[in-house]
């Protein structure tokens, strides 16, 4: 199954659908017959813009519906309950609220609606470095209302994104290839006083997680009454990413919280 299929496996095209931040590669895209609306961070055009600079095919790039602002995404759309379904890929991470996303998302849905995540997995990209996040950084964002990430966050990320070769990401295991850091030491300083001086918001990783790391999150969040959805579905990692299906009446984790912390830290093991 790729990752298309995973990402897709429990949509029907036909009904209400929204994708989030679909830039230059949308999953569910209006020519194939998806009933989907977009929200995006700038206009077609200017999406076009940006990623033919980067040397990338612009071809499939999809009108954009909603342009996101740092609005709420009812606010945004108008409407509440109004979709069936949600697809986010490679998005969450970099959300500096990430409760409020997932609130957001659940505010949109019907009530048997769903969320399909993809989401990159630290051991196999530019995170690799870096901590899996912890559920206190999750809610203290939230309480604090971040609209931007923290400097701390941006110091952080800069000091220890890396690369292997050309590649920012890597099928799991990890290969011989040994890895460098992408930022010197002066441009991680530089990005950090930016932030604090200037209150500007820097699209990065925001938060890291191995696959059990967020299956855990998601149920502690849902269980202290943070969040109103919880798991339908979860796909291991397979290349640099692993799936999770969030919806609102479901069963939770098929794991014990014992069991995800154990399975979490082995994912952990395998990575050192």
């Amino acid at each position: 199954m790729n990752r298309k299929h995973l990402i897709l496996r429990h949509i029907n095209p036909q009904d209400p659908g929204l994708e989030i931040g679909p830039s230059h590669n949308p999953i569910a895209p209006k020519r194939e017959g998806f009933n989907v609306q977009i929200i995006d961070h700038l206009s077609r055009e200017a999406l076009v813009d940006k990623y033919r600079a980067h040397g990338l095919n612009t071809d499939k790039i999809e009108p954009v519906d909603f342009i996101w602002n740092g609005e709420s995404y009812p606010d945004l759309v108008g409407r509440h309950h109004c979709y069936r379904w949600i697809i986010a890929s490679h998005v969450i991470e970099h959300t500096p609220d990430l409760i409020r996303f997932l609130n957001d998302c659940a505010m949109l849905l019907q009530e048997d609606g769903i969320l399909s995540l993809a989401i990159p997995d630290k051991r196999c990209c530019f995170d690799y470095y870096r901590p899996i996040t912890g559920l206190g950084k999750i809610i203290d964002a939230h309480l604090q209302r971040c609209q931007i990430h923290t400097p701390g966050t941006v110091a952080e990320y800069y000091l220890n994104v890396v690369s292997q070769g050309d590649a920012i990401a890597w099928d799991h295991p990890i290969n011989a290839h040994p890895l460098q850091a992408n930022h010197t030491f002066e441009e991680a300083s530089s990005y950090w006083r930016t932030v604090l001086s200037e209150k500007i918001y820097l699209d990065l990783h925001s938060w890291c997680f191995v696959p059990h790391s967020f299956r855990l999150m998601v149920q502690d969040l849902y269980d202290l009454g943070l969040i109103q959805l919880q798991e339908v579905d979860f796909h291991p990692t397979e290349g640099c990413e692993f799936f999770m299906t969030l919806g609102r009446r479901r069963s939770g984790a098929t794991k014990s919280r014992q069991e995800l912390l154990e399975a979490m830290q082995a994912e952990l093991r395998e990575a050192v």
